[in-house]
């Protein structure tokens, strides 16, 4: 797999709630799902790309499955990987074509 492969697997989706967008606003903050082996520099250039953006910095958190009860049977979500994507000032992604 060539490096450009590489990086349209790294960001796997927006993560958009009510708090992210609060930091889109205030902050010029994105959220993003990325892969579980995803590194800081991975996420930096597959935004770039991906969107045509200049990123400022990259924030990584882990994020742990929460246990779910069905019933008598226990469950889990699975964990998954999240990226605090802080864009340059001026820069801007449209997740939606709203005008």
């Amino acid at each position: 797999m060539n490096n450009q492969e590489r990086l349209m697997k790294v960001v796997l989706a927006p993560h958009i709630t009510e708090k992210s967008a609060m930091a889109a606003e205030m902050r010029n903050q994105y959220v993003f799902k990325v892969a579980k082996d995803a590194k800081k520099p991975e996420v930096k250039a597959a935004i770039e790309m991906m969107f045509d953006v200049k990123v400022d910095a990259v924030t990584i958190s882990n994020v742990k499955g929460k246990t779910k009860r069905s019933g008598a049977k226990l469950g889990r979500r699975p964990s998954w990987k999240k990226a605090f994507v802080k864009l340059s000032e001026g820069q801007e992604i449209q997740f939606l074509d709203a005008e």
